[in-house]
């Protein structure tokens, strides 16, 4: 029975190297299997941590005391009405930005003319720190929600445009003379071969830029907000009140977690011909 360990040894090394094939599919049962245990792994030191005295509840609350912080600020409505008022602004600026920048960004990938006349300028704005940008935003918008909208526009447009020029700039180009070879027109070429080859990476683009959005929410309701989960946050640091700002970030993680599996799904359901599906 001694002599058989090493080889017992050996054969389980190697199941589990088989795993660690790059890019190579694992069992889905596994898949699910290994983000539980991350997430409970992320719970238990946290419970260790604060439940154990290791840290001080003005760093970091314990579980309990968010979930109670939670429901108070939710039974009092301010929660549902910080929440509501922010997603308002984060869908609302990405969408005008995924509007304009996905179809400019094909265009720009796919023809020179258009990046020759599109680039410089997107290169020289997306540069520029967001926050600096709200003293005009404010003088050109004014204060309000159009404002905080035009924060998020800012903040993903210029991003987003280059993102989804460099997926359309890099379909293969044989894939495309071989339509021309078989008698496709130029349209046709766009609409049937370009477009379709560029969906999967503009998806892809899409669900980064998201969370982006999310990452300018504090700066976009740093100035004369009265909700909104960034201003709860922004808020509840003057007081040093820990466990409502705690509470701010669970809910922008858990919408965009939330947010972020929609795209995934999206992206089965929409484009059964990426190579991801």
């Amino acid at each position: 029975m001694q002599g058989g360990r090493p080889g017992a040894g050996r054969r389980f090394l190697k199941g589990v190297g088989e795993y660690f094939q790059p890019q190579e599919a694992i069992p889905g049962s596994l898949y699910r299997t290994i983000m539980l245990t991350g997430g409970l792994g992320a719970v238990v030191l946290w419970c260790i941590l604060t439940y154990g005295g290791f840290v001080s509840p003005l760093f970091l609350p314990s579980p309990t005391d968010i979930l109670r912080t939670g429901v108070e600020l939710y039974r009092d409505g301010s929660l549902i009405a910080h929440t509501r008022a922010s997603t308002f602004v984060i869908f609302s600026g990405w969408a005008l930005a995924a509007v304009l920048a996905v179809p400019l960004g094909i265009l720009m990938g796919s023809f020179k003319v258009v990046e020759a006349l599109i680039e410089p300028v997107v290169d020289f704005v997306r540069y520029l720190p967001v926050s600096a940008l709200i003293p005009l935003l404010i003088l050109y918008i004014g204060i309000g929600t159009a404002e905080k909208i035009a924060v998020i526009f800012i903040g993903t447009f210029f991003q987003l445009i280059l993102l989804v020029a460099d997926v359309s700039a890099h379909v293969s180009k044989d894939l495309l003379d071989a339509a021309y070879t078989l008698g496709a027109s130029r349209s046709h070429v766009i609409t049937r071969i370009l477009i379709p080859a560029t969906l999967p990476g503009v998806m892809d683009n899409l669900r980064i830029t998201m969370g982006w959005a999310w990452t300018y929410l504090v700066v976009a309701e740093l100035v004369a907000a009265d909700r909104g989960l960034g201003y709860l946050i922004l808020d509840s640091m003057r007081g040093l009140f820990t466990d409502r700002i705690f509470v701010g970030l669970m809910v922008i993680g858990l919408l965009g977690l939330a947010t972020d599996q929609f795209f995934k799904w999206l992206h089965r359901v929409l484009l059964p011909w990426s190579p991801k599906v």
